[in-house]
């Protein structure tokens, strides 16, 4: 029986990498709408390679983990070093999760300080990271037992 938490944690993190393919082809505005900053919008509609380099680069990174979540669902086949990145996955969405908003209202920084104007953002981007954080973390932990010491799922 598949771990149905993990599965949802990792349809939200697929879910999350398509976003990122999709603000990529949707351009500049995206980029805004979605808090990459004012400096990452302009770049794209002046035609740089950069915002689309950084922004696949991210999806990647959230296809990984859905693929990890897939594997300890045993979706698809076994990938390396399972435990650790699960733990990994969830410590990242979860700090992302708590300490996002306080870091932004905390920390003087030109990137920090846009996104205190878009708290909405914000706060509907901290509470999506904290609850795919718990998802990863419950269906870790209710796969741990089976997930070998050894370095895959």
């Amino acid at each position: 029986m598949k771990n149905q938490t993990l599965v949802i944690a990792g349809s939200c993190s697929l879910i999350i990498a398509v976003l990122h393919v999709a603000i990529i082809f949707a351009g500049a505005d995206w980029y805004r709408f979605f808090g990459a900053g004012e400096e990452l919008a302009t770049m794209a509609e002046n035609g740089s390679i950069y915002p689309v380099l950084l922004t696949a680069g991210v999806a990647t990174v959230f296809a990984v983990c859905s693929a990890y979540a897939f594997c300890a669902a045993e979706m698809i086949r076994r990938l390396p070093f399972c435990r650790v990145v699960l733990i990994l996955i969830c410590t990242v969405y979860l700090l992302r999760g708590l300490a996002g908003i306080p870091l932004v209202l905390l920390i003087d920084h030109a990137y920090l300080n846009e996104l205190q104007a878009s708290m909405q953002f914000m706060l509907i981007s901290s509470l999506v990271s904290l609850v795919v954080g718990l998802l990863y973390g419950v269906g870790t932990w209710r796969v741990w037992h089976r997930l070998t010491k050894q370095s895959s799922c």
